[in-house]
This record gives structure tokens, sequence and C-alpha cells, in this order.
């Protein structure tokens, strides 16, 4: 029995809801059973009133009981009975027609909706009660045949038999369907149980809420969060969380996520109640409908974004802001300058500011230092400046204002940025006087802010040409220069990319020999040649050349040339100087570069190369210079210092650089004969070089009184426009195929036949 009972389906088991609806469905067609009842009962006449009054007087209160009872077994039970009446009063209307205990068993099948044994049965019962004592009291109204009418209990238990089986089937298709939903209800379950790990140990903040703001159900991410309760309190809503919208949107979130429906992001901002921190929170809202499309409950996972952000808006003000001094940066200030110009109806004042010899300060205190004065600068200059106005660091020492106002604002502003900087600069222990040039213009809304920029920069560096801490106004004349400048560059690339050795010439100047008169080598120099054929001076390009960078190039063009025209000349010329600028010193290839010229050279004298370092080379180099120079003379090739005598520090350098030559400076050297104190330096520079194993040369030799002079005082030779201005490389050519220069009073010219040497 107990294993026959685990076999047979449980019953009941259908939720209040669904099976309200199944006894509805069942009630409202009991009454449409007994209606039709009537209605068919009327149309047989007065032999069927009695049935039919039986039929209807019995259905009525199992309708009544079926609608007015509390208990859902009682309900259920009561419409058993009632179509077990209208069964049975079909039958008899129908005279017993074997026909109409069909209905019976579609009973049977309508009865199995309440999936409960109790109506069930009472139905099975009810059926072979009637038709066992109806069939004995009124037999010709319950079976149409003999058999039947002479046996009634026998019909009624068969009857009740067939009953029987039809709802064993439908207790077997009962027993199956339990059996799947109870396997889906595991499953479910199984899921669920699934999903609630999911989302109740996940570390992403959940929560699950209804459309009226009520939170059904949240997760423990999500209480840590916002450091809710364990247990939230009955009927808790998201107006109680403990947060506060910063701006509008985040008020009205819950009206905003209930519109959509398909998921959605969206980010808001929100302030903790508790310590008053702002975060920025990432909302994924999926909505869940019921199928007549209505929002059942909203859920939801929130990530707390407000590192990310940060780091954002981090990288905004850094893309905006110079990192060092916290002003804005060039890119910044260019998209700023451009709003500027064209939504202010007044005129915009530019300021262009360069520190200045602000390399002396990072060479002479350290770049820390440097740094420092930087910050201290950008504090003054947002001291001094209206409240409102751009300042920009665009890089270096370089820094940029812009600010609306009348005619004269800048040049007022920009006074008073030079008086400010009167006061020396202060930051940490230490201060420093700090100097300026200013440049500045005034444009209006249709400027370019390049253009804009370009006028304050050019300004400035007019301001730089005049001796720095000063200011310039920008007029159209100070374009020329720049596009002189622009003009000089664009040749001297043309130069490069053509042939050099036609567009890029080299001319040599003779150096002589004070004992013998004879060409004993040449300093080279570069000029350029036109597309026309015009020859330019090196003021024409050099300047632009060492802006840009294109010094470099020029330079190996220029060494590689000069040895080239040593190998023609063999033993005809003893070397030839090469002028070796700052930058190419600072060039990490440089040193690699001569070595590999002298390389490709195995038979060639290094000696008879000189490479020529200007002490203000040294000055502005940013490189160890006796290093670089050490190098050079591991080489082989010899190193003059030119221009002796025009900085500071001349016997420094005589001293601590690897020199082999040095080379007077012209101012020296002109007028020596009738300046007796020119006449004591020379000697005293002569006597040190010697005593350091230099030699020396005097440049700027025009005159024959002081090439007498030199001469008398021992100076082993001389270079200048009294032997020779610099000429081309095929009359260089011609001159040392000639012979010895002849140096008289009169002038100097060649001696062809004898080669001596005649002074005046």
């Amino acid at each position: 029995m107990a294993r026959l009972r685990d076999r047979l389906p449980a019953g009941g088991g259908l939720r209040d809801e669904d099976w309200a609806g199944r006894h509805r469905l069942l009630t409202v067609l009991l009454a449409v059973v007994m209606v039709i009842l009537t209605v068919f009962g009327a149309l047989q006449g007065d032999e069927a009133a009695y049935a039919l009054l039986l039929t209807d007087g019995l259905v009525l209160p199992a309708l009544a009981a079926a609608v007015r009872l509390r208990n859902r077994r009682l309900r259920s039970v009561s419409v058993a009975l009632g179509f077990t009446v209208a069964c049975g009063g079909f039958v008899a209307l129908c005279g017993g027609l074997t026909e109409s205990h069909f209905s019976f068993f579609i009973v049977v099948a309508a009865l199995a909706l309440y999936r409960d044994w109790a109506p069930f049965g009472a139905f099975l019962v009810a059926t072979t009660l009637h038709h066992g004592v109806f069939g004995t009291l009124v037999s010709d109204h319950t079976y149409d045949h003999n058999s039947a009418m002479a046996h009634p209990l026998v019909w009624a238990l068969l009857h009740g038999a067939a009953v029987l089986f039809a709802a064993g089937f439908q207790v077997i298709q009962w027993g199956l369907t339990e059996a799947e939903e109870k396997r889906a209800q595991e499953n479910l379950q199984e899921s669920q149980a699934q999903l609630s790990v999911a989302f109740d140990e996940t570390p992403v903040p959940m929560a699950m809420i209804a459309p009226d703001g009520l939170l059904l159900r949240t997760n423990a991410a999500y209480r840590e969060w916002l450091g809710l309760p364990h247990e939230l309190p009955a009927g808790f809503t998201v107006q109680q969380l403990p947060i506060v919208p910063v701006d509008n949107e985040g008020a009205d979130l819950l009206h905003t996520l209930t519109e959509y429906t398909e998921p959605v992001t969206l980010t808001r901002q929100y302030r903790r109640a508790a310590d008053g921190s702002l975060m920025w929170v990432q909302i994924h809202s999926t909505g869940l409908y019921d199928r007549r499309g209505r929002l059942q409950l909203i859920f939801v996972h929130c990530l707390d974004v407000t590192a990310t952000r940060d780091h954002e808006a981090e990288l905004r003000r850094q893309v905006r802001h110079d990192s060092l001094t916290g002003l804005l940066s060039r890119k910044a200030f260019e998209n700023d300058l451009a709003l500027l110009l064209s939504e202010n109806p007044e005129p915009v004042s530019v300021i262009y500011l360069d520190v200045d010899r602000f390399k002396s300060i990072n060479d002479g205190s350290g770049h820390t230092t440097g740094d420092d004065v930087l910050r201290a600068l950008a504090v003054r200059l947002t001291q001094v400046v209206p409240a409102g106005a751009l300042i920009a660091r665009l890089g270096g020492d370089e820094f940029v204002v812009a600010l609306p106002g009348p005619a004269g604002t800048g040049l007022r502003v920009g006074n008073s940025i030079l008086a400010a900087l009167a006061e020396p600069l202060r930051f940490g222990d230490g201060e420093l006087p700090v100097s300026v040039s200013l440049g500045v213009t005034t444009a209006f809304g249709d400027a370019s802010t390049d253009d804009v920029v370009l006028a304050a920069d050019t300004a400035m560096y007019a301001a730089k040409r005049g001796g720095g801490n000063r200011l310039q106004v920008f007029t159209d004349d100070l374009r020329v220069p720049v596009q002189e400048r622009i003009a000089a560059e664009a040749r001297l690339r043309r130069a490069l990319a053509d042939d050099p050795r036609r567009s890029l010439p080299l001319w040599f100047q003779p150096v002589v020999s004070t004992v013998t008169g004879q060409i004993v080598g040449a300093e080279a120099l570069v000029r350029m040649r036109s597309p026309e054929g015009d020859i330019l001076g090196p003021g024409q390009f050099i300047g632009a050349a060492e802006e840009t960078g294109l010094i470099v190039p020029l330079g190996e063009h220029v060494l590689r040339s000069a040895v080239d025209h040593l190998l023609h000349w063999s033993d005809r010329l003893g070397y030839v100087s090469v002028n070796v600028s700052p930058r190419q010193l600072a060039e990490p290839e440089f040193v690699p570069m001569v070595a590999g010229i002298l390389a490709a050279l195995p038979y060639f004298d290094p000696s008879r190369l000189v490479l020529e370092i200007t002490e203000t080379a040294l000055l502005s180099s940013t490189v160890d210079v006796s290093e670089r120079l050490a190098a050079l003379k591991q080489l082989g090739v010899r190193i003059a210092l030119d221009d002796f005598g025009t900085g500071y520090s001349s016997l420094t350098w005589l001293k601590s650089l690897p020199a082999d030559i040095v080379k007077l400076d012209r101012s020296f050297v002109a007028g020596l004969a009738d300046d007796p104190r020119k006449s004591s330096i020379i000697s005293a520079v002569l006597w040190l070089a010697r005593s350091l194993g230099m030699s020396t040369i005097a440049e700027g030799v025009e005159e024959f009184a002081d090439w007498s002079a030199l001469q008398a005082a021992g100076c082993p030779a001389v270079q200048g426009y009294f032997f020779s201005k610099p000429l081309p490389g095929a009359e260089f050519d011609r001159m040392l195929r000639d012979g010895k220069m002849i140096i008289s009073s009169g002038g100097v010219h060649l001696n062809e036949t004898t080669g001596t040497v005649l002074a005046g």
C-alpha cells in the first residue's frame, strides 16, 4: 500500500491564483451546463418537468456552495457534485439514452483540472451511486435496454468501472505531469540556488528594485558598499539609501530606469551621507516584465567608478595643464585662446615671455633649481596678471599670457610683470634674481591663434636681441627677420638636398708663417651658391642652420669636403681648419663621424685636420667638453681655440682644454702697433701658449704695421685680409701653385721666381 501510495499522484500543489482560475472556469462551465439543461428540458414538454426541477434544484445549491464556501476543497467537491447531478439529469431527460452517459466521461476529464483527490473521488462515488440508485428506482430513465433495467446494480458497477478506467488514465496523466513538474521544480530550485549564490556572493553590488522603489533584495556587496544592515527594515526603499544625488539627473534615477525597456547603463555622481565624500556610480539596469509587458522589477548592479573617473579627470588635467607649474599646457592654451578670440568682442592681448639666460641658471645651479625658478615664476605671474586671464607654459622657459581688454591692456600688464620681477624669485630656502624678455601683440576675433602667438613670439625675440629684461610691442617690421630666417632655412634645405659640393662650396683663407712667408694652412669657410649662381655669405644661412639643427649635416659636409681638398693638395698645404659649432659638438654621433672619415683614409695624417672651437661654444655646450675634445684628440686631429680672449674665462679654458692652437681674436690685433697694452697682452698670451706647448695664430691682420708688430713679438702665424680674403677652391689652388708671399708696406704679392719673403 505504501509503494502504491508513493506511485499515485499526491494531488494539490496548485498555487492559489492557479487554482482560483481553474475553479472559476469549472464553476462557469457548470452554470452554463445548467442553463443548457434547463432549455433542453423545457423543450421536452411536461414529461421532463419533474426531472428538470430536480436537476436544477440540486445544481443551484452546488453552484452557490462553489461560490460562497471558503474552504478550497469543499468548493471543488461542490462543483464535482453539481456536475454529477447535471450528468444524471441529462441522462434522465434523454430517457436513459446510452450516448448521454458519455457526459460522465467528459466531466472526469474536466475535474482532473483540480488535481485533487477530493472532487475527483466525490464524482466517482456519486456517479456509481447514481447509476445504482436511479437504475433501480427509475431504470427506464437511467438505461435504455432491458438487461440494464433487469439488473441495474450490475450495470451500475459496469458504468462505475468504465468511469473509473477513464479516471485511471487521467490519474496516470496527472501523475506524469506531477513527476515532470517535480523535476522542473527541482531544476528550478537548483538554478535558483545557483543564481542565489551568484547574486549573494558576487563582489559586485547588486539589488532588485520594485517599480515603486521598494528594495526587494540586495546582496552582501551592495549592503557593505552603502553601509546597510544585513537585514533591511520592511518597506525599505531606494529613497532611504544613505546617498544623495549631486545633480537633478541622479535625483530622478528610478523614474529614468523605469522608462527604459532595454538594458541600460547610466553613470551618476552621489554624495555619501555619512562622510560627505563624492563617488561616481555606474549603474547597469535591466527591467523584468510579465507577459503583458508590465514591469515587475528592476535588476541593477552598481560599479563604484570613482577611481576611474578621478583618473580620467587627472589625465584631462594633465592634458590641459603643465605638470611642472600647473599652468595651462600649449594645447589647452591654443584651444582657449581660439574661444577667447571668437567669443569676446574686445581686443585680446597676448604676452609672450622667455626667461633671460635660463640655460646659465640650469648649468650653474642645476636643473632642480631651474624647475624651482619656473614654478616660482608661474606663481608670480598668477599674482600679477588679472583674474580670468589665460596663463600657459609652452615649454622650457617660455610662458604666454592672453587677456581681453581695450588697446594698451597687454602693454600695461607686461610692464607690471617686468616690475614684479624686479624682486628676486623666492623658492624653498633660496632666492634668485630673474629677468624676462616680453613680446606683446593685440588681436581681434578673426585672427588665427597660430598667427597671434607667432607675432608675440617674434616681438619677444626682438626684446631678447635688444638685451633682454625689456618689453617689445609687435609691429609688421619685426616680421622681416623672421621671414628672412624662414627663407634662409628653405634655401639651406634645398642646398643640402642638391649636390652640396656645388651648392655649398668651400672657400679658403690662407694662414701665413711670419718666419717664412709661406702658406702653412688654411681655414675652410662654407658659402652657398643660389640657383641663380649668386654666392651667399655665411651670415645669410648659418644662423638658420644653428636654429634648425641643419648645422649638423652642414658641418659634416664641410668636414668631408675639407678633407677631400687636403687630399687634392697633398703636400702643398700643411693643414685645413674647420669650424665646429656647439650644436655639432653636442651631437653624440659627432666623434664617431670624424672617426669614420679618418678610418676610410688609412694613409691620411689626421694632424692635418684642425677643428676650431670657439669659447662661446664651450660655454654653451651641454656636454662634457673636455671629454669630447679628448676623444677627438685620440683620433689624431688637432684642436684650435678660436676667438681667444672674447670670453670671460679664456685663461681657464686655455689651461684646462687639450688645445693645440690658440687663435687670437681680431680685437687684440687691430691697431696693435699703436697700442702698447695690446702688445703686452699678446706677448703674455704668446708666452703662456709656448709654455703650454701650443702654437698661436693671430686673426684679422689687415695692416702692415700689425703684421710687423706680430712678427716682432714672435707670433708664429697670422691670418687676415692683409694677405688674402677667403678664396674659392680653384683660386686658392692657383695661389698654392704660384709661390710664396712677398710682403711689404706696399702690400702683398706672390714671388713666382725666387720664392723669398721680402718685407719693406
